[in-house]
């Protein structure tokens, strides 16, 4: 029988927790490890409407990028969001597993599915941290090559292949050729970018100092949100799993969403 603490294994061989960042909070974060589980549910973020479709469906197991538990909390209670979350779990059973930075910086993680997804050519690992078992470099940023064009036409096929609502962007002067990706806030890496002979970032949650200092440094920026350069990985997430345990049912969640929202006038 599959339990949590095998699942909960079997991802992290794929992206350990040593590939971290020390402030970050990765693992089972909720739950019993020795659960017996039938019926997994994948979703970026362990919100809400997450853990009710979780609820509806029977699933044991709720397993995410985002964690759980970010921030220290003093308290357990229905008082906060996160008290809210943690009780609507207990309450009904269910573990959340979650894999955060070391899903960004782990092969096939996060970035490397952000660059294919925008149809980068030889993506490499920027500033490589080391070497996985299989002798493979990781790292947070990647960076790959697409034909020669312009920051306006990129930004819209950015928006167009992570199916963005809209974005935020910034014509830097260059044109478009070698690019940088960073899946969620990447924003403290153009230094690095640019250092590494990038004219291009796509991110998110980019500072209004940021973009406004595009052109002065010379740089195309564009932020896709948040969820739309990270949801993307929800579908490696779930392929582990199938994979490893053809007997589960394994879900990708149909209710989360960007609550993010955009008002055209």
């Amino acid at each position: 029988m599959s339990t949590v603490r095998r699942i909960h294994d079997a991802l992290f061989s794929f992206a350990p927790a040593s590939m971290k960042m020390e402030w970050d909070n990765v693992g089972l974060l909720c739950g019993h490890m020795d659960k017996e589980v039938s019926k997994v549910l994948v979703a970026l973020d362990p919100m809400p409407d997450v853990i009710e479709e979780a609820k509806e469906l029977g699933a044991e197991l709720i397993v995410t990028h985002h964690p759980l538990i970010f921030q220290p909390i003093r308290s357990v209670s229905d008082q906060t969001y996160d008290g809210r979350n943690i009780l609507a779990l207990i309450e009904s059973g269910i573990a959340a597993i979650n894999l955060h930075t070391n899903l960004d910086c782990a092969p096939g993680g996060v970035n490397d599915v952000l660059a294919q997804k925008l149809g980068l050519r030889d993506i490499t690992v920027m500033e490589s941290m080391g070497t996985d078992a299989q002798g493979r470099e990781w790292g947070l940023i990647r960076y790959g090559y697409v034909n020669q064009t312009t920051a306006l036409d990129f930004a819209d096929e950015v928006a167009d292949k992570l199916g963005c609502k809209g974005l935020r962007f910034a014509d830097g002067g260059r044109p478009v050729h070698k690019v940088a990706v960073g899946g969620g806030s990447c924003g403290s890496e153009i230094d690095a970018v640019l250092a590494n002979g990038c004219d291009t970032l796509v991110t998110a949650d980019l500072k209004y100092n940021q973009l406004q200092e595009a052109g002065h440094r010379g740089i195309n920026l564009i932020d896709a949100g948040h969820f739309e350069t990270e949801n993307p990985v929800c579908e490696v997430l779930t392929g582990i799993i199938r994979e490893n345990f053809p007997e589960l049912t394994v879900i990708l969640s149909k209710n989360h969403r960007s609550l993010t929202q955009f008002l055209q006038k």
